[in-house]
């Protein structure tokens, strides 16, 4: 990278620069123009220079040239005004020039703002472009949040600095020194005392701000540390509860912090200090000219026209001086920060950029051996993890790798996925360096995936999908105001030195995976899912999800059929005891009372149990069916029945999970209620009590918490309430409550509750199971499959896929390697997190599953059980970093080696 700021600014801006400073050095006409002005408005009209008598008259805005060959050139004679309107005109002409100086002014800060942004936009892609090529062994080294940090913050004011670099001491310096010519023009000695003033300012306040920079640095550097260790402790954060190491986090957080805040406070001091002595002498200035240009005026040796202006020319050059020395002071800051982003993103072995440039055309399979020859990797530690390994892997072939954790089968592996760059040796295809080949080939035709997995905040389909990405293949749609702003944007993308690529055109490289295009990728997704035992899972994530009426169309115009469809396979297998269907006339005792009072589903979190039960409609159904006392005195038993239950159980006990209506935090508040309110009857509680208690009614279900609250007698006024609170329902309520009906899908439900269109009976324990084991062979019967994994593909992963379990990780990130369809499939030990039966499942489905033909892939497996090695056509079998076997399983038993030994 460039050591220089000045020079990197230089030569990415350099015409963008030579213009603004033009446009700046035009600018001073007019701000010279407005010094002299004044001089001219006191010394003539106000005066009465060259008015002498009545009714005299002067020459206003007389323009001529004198110009060499051709002579005198008149362009406009002028007005003749008298003294009133001579001042009004000369009034005017200040006017304009206030407002030309100011729309200069305008115009340079709005181009320098651009420039800066970007040029921001520029060098935090330049970053991230380096970050995407650092070595991989650089990664073990650096810290995710300082390097995010340094791009996000510490660049920040390189952008802003980037519009001053060269354009700041033009017009500052231009200004002052504009300022500095008129006030010697006038005067030759206060010109001396301001240019005396000026550079003292100019040497001194620099030299003590180094200090400030000095400061400046360390503040930087500790707050970069400081983020970097809060990132630990968030990534960390089971290690440290686990450990009960949090107050040993909370001391370090607190040293870092006092250290930051000494810092801070002696850069504060010196700021201050700096900014006094500033202050001081460009004061001093002032009261120079008032007491020596006051005694020039009373000796005839000014005038008053003359010393105004010179007053008025000084008061405009403090304000550009100062700027000019805080801009050396951000020049020193900005250089300080520029000098530690190169030295952090300086990284030796850096990717080649021609290896990662775009390909939008399909990768040429690969049909040649991947040939590791002489293969050394050494660790960080300097042990030699893998020892001059030498082999050669065929298309087709399958080869199991065994040996215990550590024995180096796991290096070759990351080698051969080019996550580890050897130390010595080479691998090759065809005669050519594996590290030289672009990843357009290795990234598509090379798949990896091992045990530690990581996925980007989204949807499970695009992380499943992400190893198609590789370039945008299809244009999205766009309007006219659309395609506008995108050519804008592309054109903006070009001036910053960004690549002009269109996130939002379709990425997605359908061939690779088998298909033609969106309509049937999920045929290709399908069963890849299936081998990684993950398709039950994405189901059970539909069945759980609200649907998108509109992007599901398929499905929920279909919803009545899917209904029908269970309904009968209920009958047929003469189990309809299981679903408690919805009936507008009858109560549900497999729903809540809520549910049964409104006969539909709130519309979350625009309305809620609580505001429901404190909404004024409610409240007087409530008291003219009689609800309202009947729903008060279940909702205290309910209130007494959980205080006494769980109020001494802590609150990360696993019955709190059972709990509908209230969490382990309400306990001491329902606790004080029952406490207040026991024996004293609904009067007795204030509206907001009553609200409190009531709405713990709405969640109650009978053959789930069995407190013996619903009698039948409630539950016929609670479904003829229903009946009148649905016929004058008012429109704000209308609104957020969303009504059941059989003839139409919910779309504040979830997809199992649309199907069932009722509850499952709580009597059974593995009724769940049951119904969704029928759920997905409706769905397949009617050929919805495709919709309802699509519904599940939607699912948001969350940061890094945690809201994924490690299991669903682990196949989700082999499933994405799979659907690739490459030519080598490497996995590292990819399930761990599986039992040994399960993993033996999942490799038998991926090895009987693939492709025969002459376009099988090889595959390349390090095994955690050596007793999977039957699989395959060839074993490697390592021990401490050497290839110590390799042949056949049979021949391997044969030789009573260390393969055996494993085995045993």
């Amino acid at each position: 990278m460039e050591k220089s700021l000045a020079r990197y600014i230089w030569s990415n801006t350099r015409l963008e620069q030579i213009w603004i400073l033009t446009i700046v050095a035009a600018s001073m006409i007019p701000y010279f123009l407005s010094f002299d002005l004044p001089k001219q408005i006191v010394n003539g009209p106000i005066q009465g220079k060259g008015f002498e008598h009545p009714g005299q008259t002067q020459t206003f805005m007389h323009i001529s040239f004198d110009v060499p060959v051709l002579g005198h050139i008149e362009v406009f004679q002028g007005l003749q005004l008298t003294r009133f309107w001579m001042l009004i005109a000369l009034s005017l002409v200040f006017l304009a020039l206030v407002v030309l100086n100011g729309l200069f002014k305008l115009y340079i800060n709005t181009y320098k703002g651009r420039l800066g942004e970007r040029m921001l936009r520029r060098i935090r892609f330049e970053l991230i472009d380096r970050v995407l090529r650092f070595p991989p062994a650089h990664f073990k080294r650096v810290k995710p949040a300082e390097i995010a940090t340094m791009i996000k913050d510490e660049v920040e004011p390189m952008g802003g600095f980037t519009g001053d670099a060269f354009v700041q001491p033009a017009l500052l310096g231009g200004q002052a020194v504009t300022a500095l010519v008129f006030i010697i023009l006038q005067n030759f000695w206060l010109g001396m005392i301001a240019a005396a003033i000026v550079a003292v300012q100019a040497v001194v306040i620099p030299r003590m701000r180094k200090r400030l920079l000095e400061l400046g640095r360390q503040r930087q550097l500790t707050a970069r540390e400081l983020s970097g260790r809060v990132g630990e402790i968030v990534e960390g954060i089971g290690t440290i509860h686990a450990n009960d190491t949090t107050n040993l986090e909370r001391a370090d957080i607190a040293y870092r912090l006092g250290l930051i805040f000494s810092i801070r406070y002696d850069l504060y001091q010196w700021k201050f200090l700096v900014k006094f002595i500033n202050n001081f002498l460009a004061q001093v200035t002032p009261f120079l000219f008032y007491s020596i240009g006051g005694f020039f005026a009373l000796q005839g040796r000014l005038d008053i026209g003359q010393l105004v202006a010179v007053i008025n020319a000084y008061k405009d050059l403090p304000g550009p001086l100062k700027e000019l020395i805080d801009w050396d002071q951000s020049r020193q800051d900005v250089q300080v920060k520029y000098n530690q982003v190169v030295e952090q993103f300086s990284v030796d072995g850096l990717i080649e950029p021609k290896i990662q440039l775009v390909s939008p055309a399909p990768a040429g399979r690969i049909t040649h051996p991947l040939v590791a020859t002489n293969l050394t990797v050494i660790d960080d530690s300097g042990a030699r993890v893998l020892d001059h390994v030498s082999v050669e892997i065929h298309p087709g072939e399958t080869v199991a790798i065994v040996g215990d954790s550590g024995a180096g089968g796991e290096y070759l592996a990351e080698a051969l996925g080019r996550l580890v760059w050897p130390d010595t040796g080479r691998i090759t295809i065809d005669g050519r360096d594996l590290l030289e080949l672009p990843e357009s080939l290795t990234g598509r035709r090379i798949a990896y995936a091992s045990s530690e997995t990581f996925f980007f905040h989204g949807t499970l389909r695009n992380n499943l999908l992400y190893g198609l990405k590789h370039a945008p293949l299809t244009s999205a749609d766009y309007d006219d105001e659309a395609a506008i702003k995108l050519k804008w944007q592309m054109v903006e993308a070009r001036r910053a030195g960004n690549p002009e690529l269109d996130i939002s055109s379709d990425w997605v490289d359908y061939t690779a995976a088998g298909a033609t295009g969106p309509q049937d990728i999920y045929a290709a997704i399908r069963p890849v899912l299936d081998a990684v035992a993950m398709s039950q899972d994405i189901l059970d994530m539909a069945l759980r999800s609200n649907v998108d009426t509109v992007t599901h169309d398929d499905l929920t115009s279909r919803i009545v059929e899917l209904r029908q469809a269970l309904r009968l396979r209920l009958q047929e297998e003469n189990i309809e005891g299981l679903v408690v269907p919805f009936e507008f006339d009858a109560y549900n005792p497999q729903a809540t009372v809520g549910e049964n009072m409104l006969f539909g589903t709130l519309k979350r979190p625009l309305m809620t149990n609580r505001k429901l039960a404190a909404h004024p409609y409610f409240q007087k159904l409530f008291t003219e069916t009689g609800l309202d006392t009947d729903l008060y005195d279940m909702g205290l038993e309910i209130a007494e029945n959980a205080v006494e239950l769980f109020t001494d159980l802590p609150p990360d006990h696993p019955f709190f999970q059972q709990l509908t209506f209230m969490t382990a935090e309400d306990i001491p508040t329902y606790e004080a209620l029952v406490q207040k309110l026991n024996g004293k009857g609904f009067s007795a509680a204030t509206p907001d009590e009553r609200v409190a208690i009531i709405r713990l009614s709405f969640s109650y279900i009978e053959p789930r918490h069995r407190f013996g609250l619903l009698t039948q007698t409630l539950m016929d006024k609670i479904v003829k309430a229903r009946a009148k609170f649905h016929e004058h329902i008012p429109a704000d309520l209308a609104r957020v409550i969303e009504r059941y009906d059989p003839e139409r899908f919910t779309a504040s439900a979830t997809l199992m509750d649309n199907m069932l269109f009722g509850r499952i009976a709580h009597q059974q324990a593995d009724a769940p199971e049951r119904i969704h084991t029928i759920m997905y062979d409706v769905f397949e019967r009617l050929g919805m499959q495709d919709s309802v994994l699509s519904i599940g593909l939607d699912f948001d992963v969350g940061s890094g896929g945690k809201r994924l379990t490690n299991v669903q990780r682990q196949k989700l990130n082999l499933g994405r390697a799979l659907l690739k369809r490459a030519d080598y499939i490497i996995c590292n030990r990819p399930l761990p997190a599986l039992d040994h039966r399960v993993q033996d499942q999942i490799a038998r489905a991926i090895l009987t599953g693939l492709d025969r033909s002459e376009n099988a892939p090889a595959v390349i497996w390090v095994l955690s059980n050596p007793g999977f090695a039957e699989l395959f056509d060839r074993v490697l079998v390592f021990d401490r970093g050497s290839l110590v076997e390799s042949g056949t399983t049979t021949d391997l038993l044969e030789k009573n080696g260390m393969f055996k030994e494993l085995l045993s």
